[in-house]
């Protein structure tokens, strides 16, 4: 079934090259799988990317409006676009989507991005609410610094590629009933790259790339939540050319905490109390993560209450203020009492008018 792209980014078949564009950052912002944590949200953002990458394409577009499909067929996915690199200015990754710059370097010659690469690291919820620097350390491929990149022993080692002619880029014809139709992809015997080598590199026996073991020093944010991922950009598998790294994601976990439970930027604890501090109120010394705070227990404070103690939670992620603590208090019932303690008690139970549970039989009318 043919795919309608102008419905998919929500335009007119009409719409000129701004409308596109204004549609895709729209579109884009909305269902980028580093915003939108919807998992239909990627499958979304692949449509739009691919929907984007054609009529973008004068050549693609005429092709698509007149036959209802490409010559490649595969829209963005054939086109080797990406858009994994959200964290930049927006404008300028979507200008140079227009202009091709993600798919052509200098001479047309095909300009291949890294691969990302993926890792994680734990925190603990102190660091949560601090911020902290953690050290990463991963293998990954890196230009070799002995051949630049160029995969040759020596510069006079590389020659143009004889089976593109140095534009890194191969024409095919094909015969169709509906005609001749002629596409162009990168060529692959160079990768896209218009040359080739006649002797290779020692170091990195032409690879371009060597394995390397490295450590980063990483700024995790105050208030970063439990699975979210840090972008560093460069970080990842390098690219064809120097600048199209790939980038690095790093997964954080947070550690689950002895005290401590985290809901949004609230952090939320029980507090045992005795039966005279509940009945009497006390002044008792809570636990926080900046240390001890002191909490006033009123007089007749009931098992499971809850206190907010304004200001003592976690920092609110990119901005101002900090969440609530909120302290449930647990009255515990002495388990090993003495002859004279049961005797107060006794003598306490007879002053008591009230008895609670006679009121819930009253309301029930079993008194």
């Amino acid at each position: 079934m043919t795919k309608d792209y102008y419905r998919t980014l929500g335009v007119d078949r009409s719409a000129n090259a701004n409308d596109i564009k204004k549609a895709y950052k729209k579109l884009a912002k909305k269902y980028h799988p580093d915003l939108n944590k919807n998992p239909q949200a990627e499958e979304r953002f692949k449509e739009i990317n691919e929907a984007a990458s054609i009529l973008a394409d004068e050549k693609k577009r005429a092709q698509y409006d007149r036959f209802g499909t490409t010559a490649e067929g595969h829209g963005a996915g054939g086109a080797g676009f990406d858009f994994s690199d959200f964290g930049s200015d927006f404008g300028e990754i979507f200008e140079r989507f227009f202009r091709g710059g993600f798919d052509f370097g200098q001479r047309g010659q095909r300009v291949a991005r890294g691969a990302d690469l993926e890792t994680e690291t734990e925190i603990t919820l102190p660091e949560v609410a601090s911020g902290a620097e953690k050290r990463v350390t991963l293998t990954k491929d890196e230009i070799c610094d002995t051949c630049g990149g160029s995969g040759a022993k020596s510069p006079a080692d590389i020659v143009t590629c004889p089976a593109c002619g140095g534009s890194g880029m191969v024409r095919h014809t094909r015969r169709t009933p509906l005609g001749v139709f002629s596409t162009t992809s990168g060529c692959n015997a160079c990768y896209g790259q218009g040359r080739a080598v006649k002797q290779k590199c020692e170091r990195c026996a032409g690879r371009r790339v060597r394995s390397v073991t490295k450590t980063l020093l990483v700024r995790i944010p105050a208030g970063i939540t439990d699975g979210s991922r840090v972008r560093l950009p460069g970080e990842g598998q390098p690219g064809s050319q120097p600048g199209f790294s790939g980038d690095l994601y790093l997964h954080v976990r947070v550690a689950p905490h002895e005290v401590f439970r985290r809901r949004e930027d609230d952090l939320l604890c029980e507090i045992p109390l005795t039966f005279v501090q509940a009945a009497l109120g006390d002044e008792i010394e809570i636990p926080t993560l900046d240390g001890k705070a002191k909490l006033s227990i009123p007089t007749g404070t009931q098992s499971h209450t809850v206190f907010k103690m304004k200001d003592k939670g976690l920092p609110h992620l990119g901005g101002h203020g900090r969440g609530s603590q909120l302290v449930r208090t647990v009255i515990q019932v002495p388990r090993h009492l003495s002859r004279e303690q049961k005797e107060k008690l006794r003598e306490f139970e007879k002053l008591d008018a009230e008895k609670p549970y006679a009121s819930l039989l009253r309301k029930l009318r079993l008194v």
